[in-house]
């Protein structure tokens, strides 16, 4: 039964209190919170993270609204015809120019738990392509491990590693580097079951750094 418009709208009556009582409660403890936040955005940190909205990106990292650019996209995946993320990441470097880019995945995604299954999930399945290969190709790893889930939080981890490359083959990182721009690029994964972050060690800061046949020339 399609609910009646205004019985939608009295639903959504209470995210509207809860956001006079944000912005007041953040005036209060600092009047002139927003009138910084009216100004010119200056983040340090690009963030590309899950859509999965038990992840949190400011709140995991206790930064204030200006102080993160944020991407995210199911199962934190950077492919390289998506406009829409290349797009947020050459403005956060070119025009923001953050210092970090941080890829952060989950253990227990949903998006890579459906790449590791043969059924269809629909127009998403196009979307997770990327990981089911990875999956393929990261077989005889994750055959040593005892259990599923052991399968499906290493994958999580395995797929932030190639999301990092990603990020590293791109000619927006390759040219900063190139311009000698402070730039670093982090993988990290985050637990939904004690809400603390893991850094897999998988920092980039050097055109070095990158397999020879991704470089690109300026």
């Amino acid at each position: 039964m399609v609910k009646k418009t205004n019985d939608a709208h009295d639903e959504l009556k209470q995210l509207f209190q809860n956001n006079r009582e944000w912005a007041q409660k953040e005036t209060d403890a600092d009047p002139q919170f927003f009138a910084r936040l009216a100004g010119q955005q200056a983040p340090e940190y690009l963030w590309i993270g899950c859509s999965d909205s038990r992840v949190p990106a400011n709140q995991i990292v206790g930064l204030l609204p200006g102080e993160l650019f944020v991407h995210r996209n199911i199962a934190n995946v950077v492919i390289h015809t998506d406009l829409n993320c290349l797009s947020v990441m050459q403005y956060a470097v070119e025009v923001l120019k953050v210092k970090h880019i941080i890829v952060t995945g989950h253990y227990n995604c949903g998006g890579v738990q459906a790449a590791m299954q043969n059924q269809q999930f629909g127009l998403v399945d196009n979307w997770l392509r990327n990981i089911r290969d990875l999956y393929h190709a990261s077989a005889d790893e994750l055959a040593q491990l005892s259990n599923d889930q052991e399968k499906l939080n290493r994958l999580c981890e395995l797929n932030v590693k190639a999301q990092v490359n990603n990020v590293c083959h791109t000619q927006i990182v390759q040219n900063a580097w190139a311009r000698n721009q402070e730039l670093t690029v982090h993988g990290w994964i985050y637990s939904l079951e004690n809400g603390l972050l893991k850094d897999l060690g998988v920092t980039v800061n050097s055109i070095e750094q990158v397999h020879k046949i991704y470089h690109v020339a300026p």
